[in-house]
């Protein structure tokens, strides 16, 4: 039996669809034990992203981005947030947008990208899906001074991070990004040695 037999959609009503989409859901749902029981739930979509760390395994460093983040700051983070290079799909390939988002974000046009492993950032009321990516960088490859796309809103600063201090900042509670804990992880185990 999958998912799909066990799901009853009965009623969508979209709630809002300002800047992303916001919908109230009832539908019935069949238990293990064969009842169906209705629930209600609120799903917010704001389109599925990317997110890159790009590397340099010679100089054992890594390019982040800090910037704000009004939904961190109203939850109580009174800082900036250090974040992985990062962005909404806009209805393109993963690898076509995380490539455009390294140039607005860091100023780097970078070789070849390694897509290494897609995750659900928050399923229990949010739909965006995040493709994981890694690539090595070159001082050379800098095209630019990054900083995003102020017609955006972006204010983003670039930061250069030895892997090893990185980490540390995990530790430290001064990188509490998910996708950037979990892309900094994934290169400490499987990148840096």
């Amino acid at each position: 039996m999958t998912v799909s037999d066990r799901i009853r959609v009965k009623n969508v009503r979209l709630l809002s669809d300002d800047h992303h989409i916001l919908k109230s859901t009832t539908f019935e749902w069949r238990r293990a034990n064969g009842e169906w029981q209705t629930q209600h739930r609120e799903t917010y979509d704001p389109g599925n992203a990317a997110a890159l760390l790009p590397y340099d395994l010679e100089r054992r460093s890594v390019l982040l981005v800090r910037q704000f983040r009004y939904a961190a700051y109203v939850n109580g983070y009174d800082g900036l947030l250090i974040e992985t290079v990062a962005g909404k799909l806009d209805n393109e390939s993963p690898e076509v947008r995380i490539r455009a988002e390294a140039e607005e974000e860091i100023g780097y046009r970078l070789g070849e990208i390694e897509k290494v492993f897609e995750a659900f950032m928050s399923p229990g009321s949010v739909s965006e899906k995040i493709h994981f990516f890694v690539a090595e960088y070159r001082p050379d490859m800098r095209i630019g001074s990054g900083g995003g796309l102020a017609a955006e809103g972006e204010d983003i600063e670039v930061l250069e991070l030895a892997i090893d201090q990185a980490m540390t900042m995990i530790g430290e509670g001064r990188i509490v990004d998910a996708k950037t804990i979990m892309l900094l992880q994934y290169a400490a185990l499987n990148i840096f040695l």
